[in-house]
């Protein structure tokens, strides 16, 4: 997990849908969130949840440096989204090939101006948003100009690099699996091509 929005009081469906289901898990699950949500995490009184922190710094710098901070878990490349800090998280945790699955980040086809000068980001999930998720997506991105909108996803994608490039100094491997993804800095890996 690693959104902000999880970890609040939001009123959001999804989220409270979420909480309830982490509180009824009933099998061995180890869970990841950023360490200074770790009093917020939920289902975090479960005994069947094993919780654990990362640290959701960005690191930029020297190599030597980055690395560093990268093996040690005190940072990683900057986390514009939960992608990032699960490669990052796959990586510490001793993963030596990652598979990057459902990651297509097409931000850019669904992003426009309107006559209002408004930008309109429409950024669907894997699951259904209600309506008040709609919303509260379209304001945020209503309230930013285009630049910063394209700013942000360029720190995604630079990090995507940084990723790949700590991946191969620690001898790991990230593909992507994703037909039709914009994240070009992993090797491309169809799934049927695993164990060929």
């Amino acid at each position: 997990m690693a959104d902000p929005h999880f970890f609040m009081s939001t009123g959001n469906d999804n989220v409270t849908r979420l909480h309830d289901n982490l509180s009824a898990v009933d099998w061995p699950m180890t869970l990841l969130v950023p360490t200074q949500y770790t009093a917020k995490a939920p289902g975090a009184g479960n005994g069947n949840i094993d919780l654990r922190t990362y640290n959701a710094v960005g690191i930029e710098g020297y190599q030597w440096l980055e690395n560093a901070a990268f093996k040690s878990m005190r940072g990683m490349p900057r986390p514009r989204n939960v992608l990032i800090p699960s490669i990052m998280a796959a990586l510490a945790l001793g993963f030596k090939n990652v598979y990057i699955v459902g990651a297509d980040h097409s931000w850019t086809r669904t992003l426009s101006v309107n006559d209002n000068n408004e930008v309109v980001s429409i950024q669907p999930h894997f699951y259904k948003d209600s309506d008040s998720e709609l919303a509260r997506t379209k304001a945020v991105s209503m309230g930013l100009p285009l630049h910063k909108i394209l700013q942000s996803m360029v720190v995604a994608f630079r990090s995507y690099y940084t990723i790949e490039r700590y991946a191969r100094h620690i001898g790991a491997n990230v593909y992507n699996s994703t037909p039709g993804s914009f994240v070009d800095a992993f090797q491309r890996r169809p799934l049927d091509m695993i164990d060929r």
